[in-house]
């Protein structure tokens, strides 16, 4: 069965999802940390304690990056529904000694090892889990009052953003920071540029954008015989799309972000092809190999977006804004305002490469700081906004019907496993087909 057409799949939302978050149920408090006051007792001297769910790669990193972006935090637990990757995340970090405060009673494994995090006596959480895991634990952390670092993307169908939007909502009559792993949005040279675009009107109106993340081949686990579907579908998460989204919502939300950014805020319908063209094996689940997306702004404005996963082509991950008097042309590291290619009066400009930031690090910085000083950054709105950006696109693509966002706001899908456990059966869905595959 393919992605919208799976119903006993999709049911789970007030199914098994929601029992499962019952019967881990957390009560509401008051923010952990406040301005001034953090860490045990309350006293301003303290520490923040930050938990880690999900000790991956990505969350190992986060935790890292979280260490070297504030003296005032430790990590004080972490959880995986791995065991293996939680251990290899605990002798990664040994390297920060006594910042790394982890006994084996504070390292939890299992699908509620991030609710054991959150009970731990934590202030702060990084989420760094399979991306669809995300409205689950957001929701938690936020009804405990803690404070939150949440990778992106931050849902995987239109469900899922409904919560994160509520979750967000609810951080912000607490008084609590969320921060996501949108990481230009901390960068020195993609925060010069956009002031210059939207506050010095340096390019003109903002009419085009053109965005990128085309590359090579990623990692995959080949199937252990003693694995049963869920342990090689978590393991695996990139390629299936209850998991990760697809790519072009867990990877390239980033450029989609940066459109969004440029146009001041979401678009309102987008027209899409994608396929599946060299990613044929069955260890690569049933995502797509690549994506083109048109979306359609407000003023008028369109974006070209592209991604591709497929070995020996050519590359690019960036992104070029075009306005009515030049354009921007930004990647990770580098921006420069020219005329463009058709000419114009911008006003020329080109990042000086030595005044860059690292990106994943000030983030957390900027988390921290948020939070010491009373005014918590809310970043969940506008990640929900992107990650719906990147779904209406694969949603696009999949059925082959033009998508509206508020049809993909709106829209009943939600790809949740009807349980979570490593016993239960769970077929892999058919690639999607456009024109077969219908639109929920």
């Amino acid at each position: 069965m393919s992605e919208f057409d799976r119903r006993g799949f999709v049911k789970a939302s007030a199914g098994a999802a929601g029992v499962f978050l019952a019967s881990h149920a957390v009560a509401r408090s008051t923010p952990s940390v406040a301005a001034g006051a953090w860490g045990s007792g309350g006293d301003p001297g303290g520490k923040i304690k930050v938990g880690v769910i999900g000790c991956g790669g990505r969350g190992t990193g986060a935790a890292s990056d979280s260490l070297a972006g504030s003296p005032d935090t430790v990590i004080w637990s972490m959880g995986d529904v791995l065991k293996d990757r939680l251990v290899a995340a605990r002798g990664e970090l040994k390297q920060f000694g006594d910042r790394v405060q982890v006994p084996d009673d504070r390292a939890f494994v299992g699908f509620d090892a991030y609710q054991r995090v959150i009970e731990s006596g934590v202030d702060l959480v990084i989420l760094a889990t399979a991306p669809h895991f995300r409205p689950i634990h957001l929701e938690a952390a936020v009804k405990a009052g803690k404070h939150a670092f949440f990778e992106k993307p931050v849902a995987v169908d239109p469900a899922g953003v409904r919560r994160v939007l509520a979750a967000g909502e609810e951080a912000m009559k607490k008084g609590l920071a969320l921060v996501t792993g949108t990481q230009r949005r901390h960068e020195a040279c993609y925060l010069e540029a956009f002031r210059r675009v939207h506050e010095e009107r340096a390019i003109g109106n903002v009419v085009a954008a053109n965005v990128w993340w085309n590359q090579g081949l990623l990692w995959h686990k080949d199937r252990d015989p003693s694995w049963s579907d869920m342990e090689w579908q978590v393991r695996n998460w990139l390629y299936f799309t209850w998991l990760s989204g697809d790519h072009i919502v867990e990877q390239h939300v980033h450029n989609i972000d940066v459109a969004n950014w440029a146009f001041g805020g979401a678009p309102l319908r987008c027209t899409a092809l994608g396929g599946r063209q060299t990613r044929t094996q069955a260890h690569y689940g049933h995502i797509f190999d690549h994506f083109a997306v048109q979306y359609e702004y407000a003023n008028g404005g369109v974006c070209n977006s592209q991604c591709r996963q497929i070995a020996d082509c050519s590359n690019r991950v960036a992104e070029q804004i075009v306005g009515s008097e030049g354009e921007l042309n930004t990647t990770s590291g580098s921006a420069e305002i020219t005329a463009g290619k058709l000419g114009g009066s911008a006003k020329a400009w080109k990042h000086d490469r030595k005044l860059n930031n690292n990106p994943y690090v000030t983030e957390h910085t900027n988390l921290v700081n948020s939070i010491k000083s009373g005014k918590p950054l809310n970043e969940a709105k506008r990640i929900a906004e992107s990650t719906l950006t990147a779904i209406m696109g694969r949603m696009a693509a999949y059925t082959g019907q033009d998508v509206t966002f508020e049809q993909a706001l709106n829209s009943k899908l939600d790809l949740a496993p009807p349980s979570y456990d490593f016993t239960s059966p769970l077929p892999v869905p058919e690639v999607a087909m456009p024109g077969r595959t219908k639109l929920i």
